[in-house]
């Protein structure tokens, strides 16, 4: 388990990148005092010297240190179950600091930092989102900076990020609560429900992060059609603040501040997510917007989200805007779909014996196009022959596509089953994160974890669609895997270690049983409870995308019998 010493480390390289400049020992001791460590000069100098010979930091003369980037990956990776829990904290922090005076136009605001190649199609494309009023703020500030691996010339823009908003509602004594980050589908350019959602407090990544891949997305074809999806996002405030919040929010557009989408009425669903009653749900368009049609043209953008304050009068016009969006109107019925809702109905109904081997499993069903399938299946059986355990299980099945001729299924078995077995044998077991596990020398490690609850996608799916694993590379000992954590109660650990024993004999694999209240590859487990680590079904499947074949990934998708399967080696 990481000691008190790692998270401190932890901490001193979260405060050089937040600050993103050389820092001395009596600056990191007053900042890490700020966080609740009561380190002095002395002690903050000590921690520097381990991560200055681990090359996470490297030391600038006198001035003190800077990060490197071995530490911004660190900090990525480090400590994973701490990560989860500071990506709401940082947002909280960032609300707290927004300074923002509605009436003066004056104080700080919370900013999104992009950069990308200075490339006068991409920009065109970035002005035309903001013309459309597809923002939260027509606003931005754009430098230049010199890419240190490319060493080429790149511009860097500064955006109003929603939480902003956030934090000029509390500043006007609302309590706000944060809750989602999605993508909202658009027809005839009137938002009618968001279609996907990822909690804010369940995730080590940013939540509308995970929608920044050019497929997720389709702002540009709103834009010029009024049909597709934007990334926005949700919270909530007391029922009683509306009259409060509707006057703040003329404030800001009276400054060039806006991207409501919808504000509710009282316990009233907003864009099909249900909202408890006595509180009000807001949609606010995502700040990334602009950035995210120029990574659907095809250009490669970089983009941090909430990344720093900066101070409003900084900030400029990019271009005129005009909202092209219409009032959503009432609610049409569409509620989101949590992930895990679907997950719990499919579970109860797994039966599988893994000693007759007979019974229904979850299967996950993936698609790519039909003249690649000898391909995907050659490669699928290459990861199953030289790495079994990295799969859930070796068998698959084809499937047809019931819309598209030219697309074929793959069917595997999805690591959801193991819950449902454990259940049916009176363990309850509970599916709590999808997430990316590396493998390296050390051993392996979650640098990534998304919760089941609170998400209305498979974080597997997500994973995917962002290039995040390397599964091919794994083979040779050292790469990115897809990988689930559940967890079980502390007292049913020896019977479900039996239980396990006879899954793997059947051909399924686990690839760990945590001790009770155990760190569990760097993933944090509830006191009381033991953590069971299985490989993602969808590994196979990201492995053929990291070769060049486009797959469509879709887990959790529907039950199998094994001898409806065929073993693939």
């Amino acid at each position: 388990m990481p000691n008190e010493t790692d998270q401190k480390m932890m901490e001193i390289l979260r405060i050089l990148a937040d600050r993103e400049d050389v820092l001395g020992a009596k600056t990191i001791a007053e900042e890490l005092k700020r966080k609740g460590y009561n380190l002095g000069e002395r002690a903050v100098r000590y921690h520097m010297r381990i991560l200055d010979e681990k090359e996470f930091t490297e030391r600038i003369g006198y001035a003190g240190r800077k990060i490197t980037s071995k530490g911004f990956n660190e900090l990525k990776k480090g400590l994973i179950y701490d990560q989860v829990d500071f990506i709401f904290s940082k947002f909280e922090g960032m609300i707290y600091q927004t300074t923002l005076d509605p009436v003066s136009a004056q104080g700080k605001v919370v900013v999104n930092t992009s950069s990308f190649n200075s490339d006068p199609e991409a920009m065109e494309i970035i002005k035309e989102i903001f013309q459309s009023g597809l923002s939260v703020s027509p606003l931005v500030k754009i430098s230049e900076k010199i890419n240190e691996k490319t060493l080429e010339k790149e511009l860097l823009m500064k955006t109003i990020c929603g939480t902003t908003i956030d934090g000029m509602l509390l500043n006007e004594g609302i309590p706000v609560m944060p809750q989602y980050g999605g993508i909202v589908n658009v027809e005839d350019y009137i938002p009618t429900h968001f279609t996907e959602l990822i909690a804010y407090q369940k995730t080590s990544m940013t939540p509308l992060e995970a929608f920044t891949d050019r497929e997720m997305t389709s702002v540009l074809k709103v834009v010029r059609e009024g049909e597709g999806v934007i990334p926005a996002n949700f919270r909530i405030i007391p029922g009683n603040s509306k009259e409060k919040a509707e006057k703040m929010f003329q404030k800001l557009e009276n400054i060039g501040i806006s991207g409501l989408i919808k504000i509710g009425e009282n316990g009233e669903s907003v864009l099909g997510v249900p909202v408890e009653d006595d509180m009000i749900g807001i949609a606010i368009i995502g700040g990334i917007a602009p950035l995210c049609a120029a990574k659907e043209a095809g250009f490669s953008i970089n983009i941090k989200l909430a990344e720093n304050l900066m101070n409003y009068n900084e900030l400029k016009p990019i271009n005129n805007s005009t909202n092209i969006l219409k009032e959503s109107g009432p609610e049409n019925g569409q509620k989101v779909k949590f992930l895990l809702s679907k997950a719990w109905n499919l579970i109860q109904k797994v039966d599988f014996d893994p000693k007759t081997k007979k019974g229904n499993m979850i299967a996950n069903i993936s698609f790519v196009s039909k003249e690649d399938l000898d391909e995907a299946l050659e490669i699928m059986a290459e990861i199953v022959k030289i790495r079994p355990e990295y799969c859930t299980s070796p068998f698959y099945k084809i499937v047809s596509h019931k819309d598209d001729k030219n697309k074929i299924g793959i069917a595997t078995v999805c690591s959801l089953t193991i819950d449902g077995i454990l259940i049916k044998n009176g363990i309850m077991s509970t599916p709590k994160y999808g997430g990316v596990l590396e493998i390296e020398d050390k051993g392996p490690r979650f640098v990534e974890l998304t919760a089941y609850s609170g998400s209305s996608l498979d974080p597997h799916e997500i994973y995917i669609s962002k290039n995040m694993t390397s599964v091919n590379e794994a083979l040779n000992g050292y790469g990115r895997l897809l990988a689930s954590l559940k967890e079980i109660p502390y007292l049913a650990r020896p019977y479900a270690m039996e239980i396990l024993s006879d899954i793997e004999d059947s051909g399924l694999s686990v690839l760990k049983i945590g001790k009770p209240s155990e760190l569990v590859y760097n993933a944090k487990v509830e006191r009381y409870r033991a953590g069971i680590v299985t490989p993602g079904g969808l590994n196979p499947l990201a492995a053929v995308k990291e070769q060049g074949i486009n797959v469509e990934p879709k887990a959790v998708e529907t039950l199998v019998k094994l001898s409806e399967l065929e073993k693939i080696i």
